[in-house]
């Protein structure tokens, strides 16, 4: 049990490192600022990887503790919308659409609404 909270620990501060590491690089190559491009970039390429590394870990024979610092550290680590795009593709191929589009419409309405929240909070 320590085993897989030590890989998580480990695998989320790689993963956060390496956002932040990105969104400084992009954000210095950038003038233009009218699209969130650093975000969008670690997104997207956070899903392709948990996606690659669930399918991965489903051919090759890995320990559950390197998976967990793959996914939940490294990619929980690097961006949580990796972990959003993977529950949506598993319940759209179980064949769950009204679950999966409850999901994709509450998480999106609802982080927006705790993001205004947040926002609102020191006034």
């Amino acid at each position: 049990m320590i085993k897989a909270y030590l890989a998580i620990f480990i695998g989320g501060g790689l993963g956060s490192v390496m956002r932040y590491g990105i969104q400084m690089l992009l954000h210095e190559r950038i003038v233009a600022y009218d699209f969130p491009w650093a975000t969008f970039g670690v997104n997207i390429a956070g899903s392709f990887l948990i996606g690659l590394f669930y399918a991965l870990s489903d051919r090759i024979n890995i320990s559950a503790e390197v998976r967990l610092l793959l996914t939940a550290g490294l990619c929980g680590g690097f961006t949580t919308f990796s972990t959003f795009s993977n529950d949506c593709m598993l319940m759209l191929r179980q064949g769950e659409w009204g679950m999966a589009l409850t999901y994709v419409s509450l998480s999106v309405v609802l982080g927006i609404c705790a993001c205004f929240a947040g926002a609102s909070a020191d006034r």
